[in-house]
This record gives structure tokens, C-alpha cells and sequence, in this order.
């Protein structure tokens, strides 16, 4: 009978190994419920094969099961969360079928509460980074938000909104920045719904500053 991947990971078993590099797909492995060698191995602690699995292997770590879980939702210890996030690039923000994180979903079982306060440790360093990247005009990487208005790019002490023939210096001020602030430490400020909320808070603060500070004049008969 051929050796189940499955139980020599829970069991991190020396065979494992050697039957991975004789058969490489295996490593990627789904049973019917979606559970992979990388979940077993986060769940188990199983640090050095984590690692092995990402690294020599090329098994995503945001591999997710039938409940759109990742190997994150399943770990029990801080350092099987750190190697995930700090060394195998695991997104925390992944949400699973029922729409929480792996932070939400791990203070809500309420087992394992230090590795809930590492994950939200991490989830609001991200935010604050982002909300700083945002009022520094740094929004261009690939997690970050939605592209602002075509012209529009945010400074630390402005907005500048660019339309054909004219450039404009549009004042950022302490409500818009607290509004910024405020969003990024939500929960849902990566989610797409975030995103939007973003993008219109700047819109519409580009819109009524800039009209604002238009001269306009009336005509005179």
C-alpha cells in the first residue's frame, strides 16, 4: 500500500522526504477536503518542513483548502506564524469562505490568543505602512490600494491634481489625513470594498477642496 504524504507530514516522518523528491507533484497535494501537506505541517509545527515544502518544493503558502483556508488558519504556535508571514511571504489578509482572516478566525476559537495578537500585530504594522505609503504618495505597489484618479498623486503636504494645461496644489489637511488613518486600521481595508472606500475619500477630497479653492466670478451685465 503506498505511503499516505498526508500522515508521514503530521507525523513528520523521515520517509516524506526521499517520496516528495522521487515524485515532486506530491508536494502540492489536495486530499478531497482541500487539507495540504502545507496545512499539516503548519498545523503540526513542523517548522523545517514548512520551509522545505515553500522553498525546495514551490508549494504556494496561500494554498487554500475547501473553505478558502490557508495553511495560517491552521497554526497553533507564534513561530509557525512568523515563518509563514516573515520568511514565506504568507498574506494575512486572505479571507476564508466564511469572511474572516486567520487572525479573526483564531481570536474567535480563542485557543490560541498569542498567536491572535502576533497576526494583529502584523495586520496593523501593514496598515500603518499603508496609510503612510498613501499620504507620501507611495500607493503604486502590489497590495496596496486601488489607483487614485488619473492626475491625482498624494504628497505629504498635498494633493496634486494635474488636468490638461493646468496643475493645482490641493491642500491635505489633519481630517482628511485622520480619515485615511482611521481606514487603514479596518479590518476590511484590503478588501475590495476598502479599496473603493479609499479611492472615493480621496476623489471626493480632491473634488470639494479643488472647487473650493477655484476663483470664480460671476458675470457681470
Amino acid at each position: 500500500m503506498p505511503a499516505n504524504p498526508f500522515l508521514l507530514a503530521a507525523d513528520n516522518s523521515p520517509a516524506l522526504l526521499p517520496l516528495l523528491r522521487e515524485n515532486p507533484t506530491l508536494a502540492s497535494q489536495q486530499d478531497d477536503h482541500g487539507y495540504s501537506l502545507v496545512h499539516a505541517a503548519a498545523s503540526y509545527n513542523h517548522l523545517d518542513l514548512l520551509r522545505t515544502l515553500i522553498r525546495e518544493f514551490n508549494v504556494d503558502v496561500n494554498l487554500r483548502d475547501e473553505d478558502e483556508e490557508t495553511a495560517l488558519f491552521v497554526v497553533e504556535t507564534v513561530d509557525a506564524a512568523r515563518i509563514l508571514v516573515e520568511e514565506l511571504g504568507a498574506d494575512t489578509a486572505i479571507t476564508g469562505s466564511d469572511g474572516h482572516t486567520a487572525r479573526q478566525k483564531i481570536a474567535e476559537e480563542g485557543d490560541f490568543p498569542d498567536v491572535a495578537e502576533y497576526l494583529q500585530s502584523k495586520e496593523t504594522s501593514s496598515n500603518n505602512a499603508q496609510a503612510q505609503h498613501l499620504t507620501n504618495g507611495t500607493n503604486g505597489n502590489t497590495n496596496g490600494p486601488l489607483p487614485l484618479p488619473n492626475g491625482i498623486q498624494i504628497s505629504d503636504v498635498s494633493i496634486s491634481a494635474v488636468a490638461p494645461a493646468e496643475e493645482e496644489q490641493i491642500e491635505v489637511d489633519s481630517e482628511l489625513r485622520r480619515r485615511i488613518e482611521q481606514l487603514a486600521e479596518r479590518d476590511d481595508f484590503h478588501s475590495e470594498a476598502g479599496q473603493a472606500e479609499l479611492r472615493r475619500l480621496i476623489q471626493d477630497a480632491v473634488a470639494d477642496q479643488s472647487w473650493a479653492g477655484r476663483n470664480v466670478r460671476s458675470r457681470q451685465d
